[in-house]
Order: structure tokens, then sequence, then C-alpha cells
């Protein structure tokens, strides 16, 4: 009953805000570092960031630094990405993925992925 829920995605303008949540269920949320995750369409899926298991410490991709932000709330569960000064570029399914470690849930290898949310950015 492993489970990865994304919530959050919408649609917005150039220059908005989103917040997007990735609830987990059915594994030991605090012994797993959680990703994030796009894919666009026509586009191999690539990693935005990572949080993660054992301090906190995080990633992010060249193409999101100074704009996103990943964090975590092991009380509730749940990750969560804060994106600020969206682009265009940035239209894509977000999915959440689970793995003990960022080095191999970056390289998409993660034991758990959710279904994904779209987020749309209209120029």
């Amino acid at each position: 009953e492993v489970q990865l829920v994304e919530s959050g995605g919408g649609l917005v303008q150039a220059g908005g805000s989103l917040r997007l949540s990735c609830a987990a269920s059915g594994f030991s949320f605090d012994d797993y570092a959680i990703g994030w995750f796009r894919q666009a369409p026509g586009k191999e899926r690539e990693g935005v960031s990572c949080i993660s298991a054992s301090d906190g410490s995080s990633v992010y991709a060249d193409s999101v630094k100074g704009r996103f932000t990943i964090s975590r709330d092991n009380a509730k569960n749940t990750v969560y990405l804060q994106m600020n000064s969206l682009k265009p570029e940035d239209t894509a399914v977000y999915v959440c993925a689970a793995d003990p470690s960022c080095v191999p849930l970056m390289a998409i290898l993660g034991d758990y992925w959710g279904q994904g949310t779209r987020v749309t950015v209209s120029s």
C-alpha cells in the first residue's frame, strides 16, 4: 500500500508561484529521500530537486536554482516544492518519488513514484 500523492498543481501566469505537496504513506517516510521530477510533452523526465532523509540536505537542477525550494515535514509524511518566479518552460507534469538516497533517486531509479500533478505556466 505504498502511495505517493501529489497535489497543488494548476494554471499560473509567468512570474507566479505554486506550492506542490507530496503526501506519502505505506513506508518509513523519514528513512527515504524524496525527489521531484517533471516531464513535459515530447521531453524526457528530468530531476528537479531532492531532499535527503538523514539531514534534510537538498539538491536542485540548475534550471530551478534560486526559484524553487524543497522542504519536508516528517510529522506529516509530506514533502513540498515551493515554486516561485515560474516560467513557461516550467510547464510539465510534476511527480514525486522516494528512495533511501538522493543519488539513485536523481538518476530516476527511485523505489516509489506518484502519478503527478500538472503545472501549466502561461506566458
